[in-house]
């Protein structure tokens, strides 16, 4: 994955600078290193263009949060080493740890290439552009084309109705308009109409008087009344009742309405976003929606792209729902290229949160493990591969891997791609390999070699070497073959092997 901008390293230690400029430069930026004293022109020149700074241990006259605050237009990310709280710094996209994997980030880049696209959203309203950066992830033109209409109606009170499948994330795009408009300091109040029976769908949301009904001795607040300054989020406003829908339209209409019970008027400050995965201009046509009513909530719509048709954006959802559960969880998981090919050809009916759903099952059935095409639930794998064998080596190789828009093939070409040679990324060269290599891979002769038997013997050799130099200690013997104890554990029981040798 290629990203561009500018990008500043503030960072006192020579050597890491050096690294991190390694790791960006790969991944296409333009990479500014220095002494960070010498380094903080680059803010003031305008042919630098500092979009994103990665901020480290600073000396003690260099203070990493006000520079962070001074810069309010770039995207920064810390490093864990610095140690800086930036829990109320809004133009902070994250922190990379001492030891950052691959995914981490890409995670991090895009937050901050979001952040840069919408820098003026960020300066006007502070936290809602990260929030909405972070909600709505993805690159995709679906997605880029939802944040656009986001960013439009958001400054407005307009009304906005959202159209999608179940699972598409209409109330996350409820919740983003919300934070971007001049009413995030106020409650965002969300309501389901299809969860609350008709009967009672009058009074949570209108609220009702002390005595209204039999055995209530105390007034209720409706939702309105919750809402008051803020936004009022109607969830499935299709299984509203029509009795209810006339009774919303007056609302809409005269921006006044009263509690179940009572004659007092009260003033409905409040903006409306409904939502439906209906298709509202039929039920119209039905007679089973108000025509009057649909018209004054679809003064806006949006409609949220179902995730068939994101199939660009799964790997960085996967990722962002991957860290959100691992936050809960305390454990992770990485997925081979060709399973992550194969989650973004799924249908997904169920769109994000079937997505979701998988990765938090994932993640209990496979902790700290990397996911290839047979770890998948079988109703995810499509069409089995005849040969199923995937070399462990390839798969660690395949989740520091990502191919680019344009590497995309369709069927034909993986046809024709399936008889023609591979090139595989350089593997790190390492003091002594070509010597070590001989002693264990014999000469390939015309009669060729059985290659899964060759490497089950070397496995099989070098577990019975570790365990016995480790007097059959398990954890020892997978720190020497450089593996997780899990997975020393798996293979020994794959090749019949016992901690006695």
């Amino acid at each position: 994955m290629q990203f561009s901008g500018n990008l500043l390293i503030l960072d006192n230690d020579a050597s890491r600078r050096k690294a991190l400029e390694t790791i960006f430069g790969f991944l296409g930026l333009s990479c500014q290193v220095g002494e960070p004293c010498d380094c903080l022109s680059y803010f003031e020149c305008d042919s630098s263009n500092i979009d994103i700074c990665v901020i480290g241990v600073l000396d003690k006259d260099l203070k990493p949060k006000k520079i962070i605050e001074e810069h309010k237009n770039t995207a920064f990310l810390t490093l864990q080493e610095a140690k800086i709280d930036t829990s109320d710094l809004n133009n902070c996209m994250g922190t990379i740890t001492s030891d950052p994997d691959y995914d981490q980030i890409v995670t991090l880049l895009h937050y901050c290439q979001s952040f840069i696209s919408m820098k003026h959203y960020a300066s006007r309203s502070g936290s809602g552009a990260t929030s909405l950066i972070k909600m709505l992830v993805g690159q995709g033109k679906a997605i880029t084309a939802v944040r656009r209409l986001i960013e439009q109606v958001a400054v407005t009170d307009a009304n906005v109705l959202i159209l999608g499948e179940s699972g598409t994330g209409k109330e996350v795009v409820a919740h983003a308009i919300h934070e971007l408009s001049n009413r995030s300091k106020k409650p965002f109040v969300p309501v389901n109409c299809g969860a609350i029976p008709g009967e009672l769908l009058e009074s949570e949301l209108f609220g009702h008087e002390k005595g209204a009904f039999t055995g209530e001795f105390a007034a209720h607040e409706g939702r309105f009344e919750l809402a008051q300054g803020g936004t009022l989020f109607l969830d499935e406003i299709g299984d509203m009742p029509l009795a209810m829908q006339v009774k919303l339209l007056r609302v809409l209409q005269e921006r006044k309405f009263e509690r179940v019970g009572s004659n007092k008027q009260i003033e409905a400050d409040v903006r409306i976003i409904a939502a439906t995965h209906q298709n509202l201009e039929q039920m119209v046509k039905d007679k089973t929606f108000r025509e009057d009513l649909y018209y004054r909530l679809n003064v806006f719509p949006i409609a949220t792209p179902p995730l068939r048709d994101r199939a660009d954006d799964i790997p960085l959802l996967i990722q962002e729902l991957v860290n959100r559960h691992s936050a809960k969880q305390h454990v992770s998981i990485r997925f081979t290229q060709r399973a992550m090919m194969q989650l973004m050809q799924n249908e997904w009916h169920g769109n994000v949160r079937e997505l979701s759903n998988l990765v938090e099952r994932l993640l209990i059935l496979h902790p700290n493990e990397i996911i290839d095409l047979e770890d998948l639930p079988p109703n995810y794998r499509g069409i089995k591969t005849e040969n199923s064998d995937y070399d462990e080596r390839a798969a660690l190789l395949d989740s520091f891997s990502t191919l680019d828009d344009n590497e995309f093939l369709d069927e034909e070409s993986l046809e024709i791609a399936d008889n023609q040679p591979v090139s595989l990324p350089p593997l790190p060269v390492i003091e002594g390999e070509e010597e070590m290599a001989g002693a264990f891979i014999p000469a390939l002769t015309t009669d060729g070699v059985n290659l899964k038997d060759m490497v089950a013997n070397i496995e099989i050799s070098m577990i019975k070497q570790a365990i016995e130099q480790t007097g059959g200690i398990v954890t020892k013997a997978a720190e020497i073959l450089g593996l997780r104890r899990t997975t020393l554990v798996e293979k020994m029981k794959k090749y019949g092997l016992s901690s006695q040798g």
